[in-house]
Order: structure tokens, then sequence, then C-alpha cells
């Protein structure tokens, strides 16, 4: 199949989403097995609409924080690609760890695993749900750890080949979206493995 060129590009924004939040109450939110509660357990929503901004231009390899984080938090920044034309990027702790400079960006969703405790990068990958094989985004769905948050970003086209199997899988992580995601819809999603609650953090 021929892949659409940029000129189908709908002219949706690029969706941005730039989160201090602390490495314990992300675990403590989408994990059931730690059982000590915070006092307020909305302060993830609100964490995410106060930080969610519209960022500087930057270039593929750049981050952007805004603040210094403390020890026990880490910083996340996750983009969507536009079309077929600008890649996604996801940073952690301001370092870059999926994108166009690293070659491990490409078509389809681009994923990055890890560690819920100490924000350390376990996995990254991409898959493409236009031309591609649904398989292999099934078997790395399945050999997520317990207590691992996930991180997803689109790039052109996320939805065509999701099979149920793979959207009960990203839906049992947290998210809300993935079970009507459309065609080249523009998508960002952190989660956990061991999900209870739907994650604030998505954005079509």
């Amino acid at each position: 199949k021929t892949r659409m060129t940029g000129r189908i590009f709908r002219g949706r924004v690029l969706q941005y989403v730039m989160v201090m939040v602390p490495a314990v109450v992300i675990i403590t939110l989408i994990l059931q097995k730690y059982s000590s509660p915070f006092p307020d357990l909305s302060q993830g929503s609100d964490a995410s609409s106060q930080s969610s901004k519209t960022l500087p231009k930057q270039s593929a390899g750049s981050c952007i924080t805004t603040r210094d984080c403390p020890e026990d938090h880490f910083s996340f920044f996750i983009q969507s690609g536009a079309a077929n034309v600008v890649a996604p990027k996801i940073c952690i702790q301001n370092k870059l760890v999926l994108g166009t400079v690293l070659n491990n960006a490409g078509y389809g969703i681009n994923i990055v695993i890890l560690n819920g405790k100490t924000g350390e990068v376990t996995k990254t990958g991409h898959f493409d749900m236009y031309s591609g094989d649904v398989k292999p985004l099934i078997e790395l769905l399945q050999g997520i750890e317990e207590g691992s948050a996930v991180l997803m970003a689109s790039y052109d086209e996320p939805s065509s080949k999701l099979t149920e199997d793979a959207k009960k899988l990203i839906s049992e992580l947290g998210s809300s979206a993935v079970q009507s995601l459309g065609f080249r819809d523009n998508w960002v999603f952190v989660g956990g493995k061991g999900a209870t609650v739907r994650s604030n953090f998505e954005k079509v």
C-alpha cells in the first residue's frame, strides 16, 4: 500500500503534554499493589491541566522542562506526530528517549516503558498500524511488567490495524480513548500496568 502524503494533512495541531509528576504518586494512582493512599488523588488531574501548555518551537532533539523537579519526582514531555511529516517525541527527565534524532520513532504507535519507581527507561518501540502487523505490539503489551509506566504517542496512522485484543490491553493500562481512536488521529497517552483507574494523562 502507498502511504498517504503530507498533502492529506488534516490540519490538526500537535498535542503537547508537559507534566511534573511524583513517581510515587503515579504508581499510587495507577497500580493497585501500592496500598498507602494519598490525601487528594485528584491532584494528578490538576497537575496535568496546570502544566499543559503550548510550548516554544524546539528542535527535534531538544526537550523542555519549565522547572526543576524535586528529588523524588520525575518529569516527562510527550508530543504526538503530525500526519506523516513531523515525528513524535518523548522525553524523560529532560532527556530525549524517543525521537528521530535517536532513530527510534516510527509510523503508527510509539511506546516508551519506564520503571514506575525510578523513571528508568526499560524499553522503547514503534509499531506500524497502517501497513504493519499488530502481533508484535500485542506481544510487547502482554510482556509489560507490573509497576511499569507506559507512554504512547501516535505518528501518522495509529488505528487501522488495532484489533480488539490490542485495544483491550491498552485500555487495561488506563486508556479511555483507544476504543474510539480514529483514522490518523493525533494521540498521546500515559498509563501503567495494573491500572485500576482511567488515566488523566491522555489527549486525542
